[in-house]
């Protein structure tokens, strides 16, 4: 059995394939390098082929979106720890051995490096930063990056330390962990499938960890654009399905609590004259109740093989008051003794 497997999951990427596969077969040592195809329909397969012939090709039967495309994936690959990397992401040397020391911590079960803007490189990117937290109401930030707002990279966060949730971009995780509890949630298709997989680990007393001294760019956008009205449906819905299966306690008021919210950020949009926009949360909520009892069943799973929760890296406060009330853009300026 191999020690780690990177595997990187394309649909239509060949130009992110084509720019960024050199630079992760150079930095990236002897470990196994893998792409699995998500059923593309431009010529990334023929590509791969006639030009990374030595790369081991996965070509899932279905696009089922990220997460369902990786778990087909990984259920061919035999390794210790798994690398899932997004295919429009620049590595540097050296990325890799930060992120596998640290998983000698076997209360470790994931970790990932710090992610900075491939467009300016300077700045953190949005999916990830150096590293992910989640507020009372479970609405994800970073250090790097409070909502839309990210930072400007000087080195303020370049300590290692545990953190709530690893970003999917560049996730190392433990291959038995990911399968004992099922992998990535197929139902969330795409976005925030990962904080969700993260958030059931810890219910078993597992860390995440960010490792800072290994560095990568993302350009971000890559599959769906920040803008797209797909996305926001995306990660509204599942941020309801995430609450549902994992809140401890009482999910219907804070469930309420999320609609109001949620209703808010839509009229918002819709002042706007945004009414796709408008239209992807509603129909992000509607959605959500009708799987409701789906996912009543999958929270009753979880709590069946709970252990103790490691609550670190949850804020206890609202980032929606530091960002808009406050005007607080900076991980650094949120009060420490609410974490």
């Amino acid at each position: 059995m191999k020690k780690l497997s990177i595997v990187i999951l394309n649909f239509n990427g060949r130009n992110f394939l084509e720019k960024f596969l050199p630079d992760v077969i150079q930095h990236s040592g002897e470990n196994e390098i893998i792409v699995a195809d998500n059923c593309s329909t431009d010529d990334s397969v023929l590509f791969l082929k006639n030009n990374f012939p030595s790369i081991r090709l996965i070509i899932n039967q279905e696009n089922g979106g990220f997460a369902k495309g990786y778990n087909d994936a990984l259920k061919q690959i035999k390794s210790d720890f798994y690398l899932l990397l997004n295919s429009d992401i620049e590595v540097t040397p050296n990325w890799v051995d930060p992120l596998l020391s640290i998983m000698e911590d076997e209360s470790i079960a994931g970790c990932q490096p710090k992610v900075l803007s491939y467009q300016k490189k300077d700045q953190f990117e949005h999916a990830g930063a150096s590293g992910g937290f989640l507020d009372h109401n479970y609405f994800p930030f970073c250090r790097g990056r409070i909502l839309e707002k990210t930072e400007k990279d000087s080195g303020q966060y370049d300590d290692p330390i545990e953190i709530f949730w690893a970003t999917g971009a560049a996730l190392l995780i433990r291959a038995d962990l990911y399968h004992q509890v099922g992998g990535l949630d197929d139902d969330f298709f795409a976005h925030m499938e990962e904080i969700d997989l993260c958030w059931r680990l810890k219910k078993q007393n597992y860390r995440f960890v960010v490792v800072p001294s290994s560095i990568v760019y993302h350009v971000g956008g890559g599959t769906l654009p920040y803008s797209s009205p797909f996305k926001t449906y995306l990660n509204f819905r599942n941020s309801i399905y995430m609450l549902i299966k994992n809140h401890d306690g009482w999910w219907l008021p804070k469930l309420f609590y999320r609609l109001v919210i949620d209703g808010i950020a839509a009229i918002r949009f819709l002042i706007r004259g945004e009414r796709k926009q408008f239209a992807s949360i509603f129909n992000a909520h509607m959605n959500a109740y009708k799987n409701l009892p789906k996912m009543l069943r999958k929270r009753k799973q979880i709590r069946a093989i709970s252990s103790t929760f490691n609550s670190t890296g949850l804020y206890n406060g609202s980032i929606l008051w530091q960002r808009y009330v406050r005007k607080n853009d900076k991980f650094s300026k949120l009060p420490k003794d609410r974490f």
